[in-house]
């Protein structure tokens, strides 16, 4: 049974003084309350003073995160199962832990709590994948090349930014909500596939590279399927001249679900990650909060849905595409993912007899689960899913090499269905 009181008090000190966690905990002016039963510590975050932690005084707290012994002893082990690898998924995710507090302050102290429970963990020593490590990859993204093009879009005319590699039949990728095509750097520069593929991915409008229209008026940014829709088969028609395998991830998984059943004359099949069945619950309204700071909240934010075993350099790349969203683009993109997709209305109009589509989830993924990806192939006779151990919602960036392999395989299928 877990000593919660020694085990949190002896890796305390190693873990105040990481350097991530010190900066993303600037500012932050809150008590926290880490609680399991009747033992607490609380941590006492100030503007301009360290961070310092006692044991709990009984007094009011900003935040408080609390928990049985076996839910600890599980987000605290080396490897923690899913569910329990993260602060954001045991407050969202796990239904036996309970996070209180105004939700205006576990907004503002999200970053820290994030990190904290990572590196908390790291006194158990890294956290690693099981099975043989993947094999390396060659990359050169000295192949990749970046341009705009004018696309005619259900609004008019945008300019869109895009990167392409390689040659041979083409692959486009659809990033995920709030971020951008830079998720897919490692696909695009990865040597062998370029080989045999043309690697296309382009920011959508308002997203990384790709500025709003000129005719925008500034008001909030909000995403709907229609929208979305005509942004991609633009794409597809103006630059790829033949039928293309079209990637998504998240977001990107669902449009290329509404695509395939309403374009399948644009498509040679579709390989979607991450594809949700519901994913409700997903925005709040400190992913745009005058009070919050959208680039540090929201990269914390998708942090908690990552692998705790994907390598921890690849995990902060994956994060700070999110830190350098335009304000309001993720919440904006999440009224599309959260609010309106509902795969089991799209997912029956897919021939996926015709149009061969393959479905990929990670394992840690709570947005879009591996049960969601079961239900939606169930949907979709002649379709496959696969469940990807040790993997998360960003499985392109946040572990492309361990990712690899189950991609290459669904290519190599649509290119085998001919």
């Amino acid at each position: 049974m877990l000593d919660f009181i020694a085990t949190l008090t002896a890796r305390l000190s190693f873990a105040l003084d990481d350097p991530e966690l010190q900066a993303s905990a600037r500012g932050l002016d809150a008590r926290v309350r880490l609680a399991c039963g009747d033992a607490a510590v609380d941590l006492v975050f100030a503007p301009d003073a360290p961070t310092r932690w006692s044991g709990s005084t009984g007094g009011v707290v900003d935040v408080a995160l609390t928990a049985p012994p076996m839910i600890w002893e599980a987000a605290l082990a080396r490897v923690p199962p899913p569910l329990h690898q993260s602060f954001t998924a045991l407050q969202l995710a796990n239904p036996d832990a309970t996070v209180s507090g105004d939700p205006l302050r576990v907004a503002q102290a999200r970053p820290a709590l994030e990190r904290l429970l990572e590196v908390l963990r790291l006194v158990a020593g890294p956290a690693t994948a099981g099975g043989s490590p993947p094999q390396p990859v060659t990359r050169d993204m000295g192949q990749v090349i970046g341009r705009y093009v004018s696309l005619i879009t259900q609004e008019g005319p945008c300019e869109v930014f895009y990167e392409a590699a390689g040659s041979g039949s083409p692959v486009v990728f659809l990033h995920t909500a709030g971020a951008d095509s830079r998720q897919y750097g490692a696909l695009l520069s990865d040597v062998a596939l370029a080989r045999d593929w043309t690697l296309l991915a382009f920011d959508c409008p308002f997203h990384g590279r790709s500025l709003p229209p000129l005719d925008w008026d500034g008001g909030a940014y909000r995403l709907d399927g229609a929208r979305y829709a005509s942004w991609v088969t633009a794409f597809l028609e103006t630059v790829v001249p033949t039928p293309a395998i079209l990637v998504g991830c998240s977001m990107g998984a669902a449009i290329a679900l509404t695509v395939a059943a309403d374009r399948p004359d644009l498509l040679r099949g579709i390989i979607a990650l991450e594809a949700p069945l519901r994913s409700s619950g997903r925005r709040n309204p400190y992913l745009a909060h005058a009070a919050v700071s959208g680039g540090g909240h929201n990269s914390a934010y998708v942090r908690g849905l990552m692998s705790p075993t994907s390598p921890e350099a690849w995990r902060r790349r994956a994060a700070w595409i999110y830190a350098q969203g335009g304000p309001g683009v993720y919440t904006g993109d999440l009224a599309f993912y959260s609010d309106e997709f509902d795969g089991a209305r799209v997912a029956p109009r897919i021939d996926a007899g015709r149009l061969p589509v393959h479905l990929l989830t990670g394992t840690y993924d709570y947005s879009a689960t591996t049960d969601d990806g079961a239900a939606l192939a169930a949907l979709m006779p002649g379709s496959t899913f696969h469940a990807m151990p040790d993997l998360g919602h960003f499985p392109m960036s946040e572990n492309p090499d361990l990712f690899r392999p189950y991609f290459a395989r669904a290519l190599d299928a649509i290119r085998a269905a001919g």
